[in-house]
């Protein structure tokens, strides 16, 4: 079940071909799902996000914003200072970033052999401990290794699955969620795909197409879920990587990256003090940036290499569709999570779709 099985449509630009982020040429999505009632309960897992075929050798434009800080994505000083996105990218809980990251520089070793190089792998986290054994590690390296064999260009699956297993969202059950948006222009079709793990916000702030939702299904209707003491409504992180085959230079990623905030915002996220909500963007748009620049008919390295990049006029409809798109991925996050019970008995529970067709009923949205 997806937003617009339920006649949820989120802004005015067409989606891809389904909607997903893997309607990015090449992009390719893999889960693995640790879902066992225990004791102890084990809710949890792995997805991971490759740009595409060749990511270990041949790097890919990226950038990153920051809207609030309670969080962990490893990797972004090295795109910070390069603008260049070298590895696969891993989404776990918070707990397990370190087991992942270790494996994907295993992959990298895999992929290219011994040799002189280094992996600095990008690896988000989102915490889970409220409903998963955060504390038992029970995702491993075959856990990452799996998801990276198993990874596929069909439309992922959303809601309950990989890293976004024991996720909460606004107060109801979250996870992973992902959509697309494209835009025709005189040099082709361009397609922005992105990917949320979503356990972030409060219930009171839920807007959806400017409704104020999560008033209107408040906790007399669906439970929130009873927080343990000094445990702050809103914490938790949102992860968003968004994807695109528009030919973007670095600043321009990182500027797609903080529009993905406004869509975080746009549905009642604030940033929370104990959320942390990181955002990566890249383009396979410039493909074929070596790692190392060197001409092999000269025997020397190569001064110069030749990029593309989108014109400044078309950044803003670029923003509009990743806007959208993470609008919509955060929705379908909530609208494929199913009620989960963790740890203690502690419950979040799935938003009810009768109740939210009701709320975004065609005389109440704009």
């Amino acid at each position: 079940m997806r937003a617009r099985d339920l006649g949820v449509v989120i802004g005015d630009h067409p989606t891809g071909a389904h909607n997903a982020i893997t309607d990015v040429p090449g992009v390719r999505v893999g889960h693995v799902t640790l879902d066992d009632e225990g004791p102890p309960a084990v809710h949890t897992g792995v997805t991971v996000v490759i740009p595409h075929d060749n990511i270990w050798t041949e790097p890919v434009f990226a950038g990153a914003h920051r809207l609030n800080g309670s969080g962990e994505m490893t990797g972004l000083e090295w795109i910070r200072e390069s603008g260049e996105l070298t590895t696969a990218i891993g989404l776990t809980n918070t707990h397990s970033v370190g087991v992942v990251r270790d494996e994907l520089v295993a992959a990298q070793v895999r992929a290219r052999g011994d040799g002189v190089y280094w992996s600095l792998p990008v690896v988000g986290e989102t915490y889970d401990g409220l409903l998963n054994d955060i504390n038992g590690f029970h995702v491993r390296p075959e856990h990452a290794r799996a998801a990276l064999e198993s990874a596929s260009a069909l439309p992922p699956a959303e809601g309950n699955v990989g890293g976004g297993t024991g996720m909460i969202c606004h107060g109801f059950k979250g996870g992973i969620g992902t959509s697309s948006r494209v835009t025709d222009t005189a040099t082709g079709r361009y397609t922005v795909g992105v990917l949320v793990q979503a356990n972030h916000g409060r219930r009171e702030r839920l807007r959806i197409n400017g409704v104020h939702v999560g008033e209107m299904i408040g906790p007399t209707t669906v439970p929130l879920p009873d927080l343990p003491p000094g445990y702050e409504p809103g914490s938790g992180s949102i992860i968003v990587i968004v994807a695109t085959d528009a030919p973007l230079l670095p600043h321009q990623c990182t500027r797609l990256a903080q529009r993905a905030a406004l869509a975080v915002g746009r549905l009642g996220g604030t940033g929370e003090q104990y959320s942390g909500d990181l955002m990566l963007a890249f383009s396979t748009g410039n493909r074929g940036i070596p790692a190392y620049a060197w001409d092999e008919d000269a025997g020397t390295a190569r001064p110069e290499i030749g990029v593309r990049m989108l014109a400044p006029q078309l950044m803003t409809r670029l923003f509009d569709l990743t806007i959208e798109a993470t609008e919509e991925a955060i929705v379908n996050a909530m609208v494929a999570a199913t009620t989960m019970t963790g740890r203690h008995g502690f419950t979040a529970h799935a938003i009810d779709h009768d109740l939210l067709r009701t709320a975004l009923s065609p005389e109440e949205t704009p």
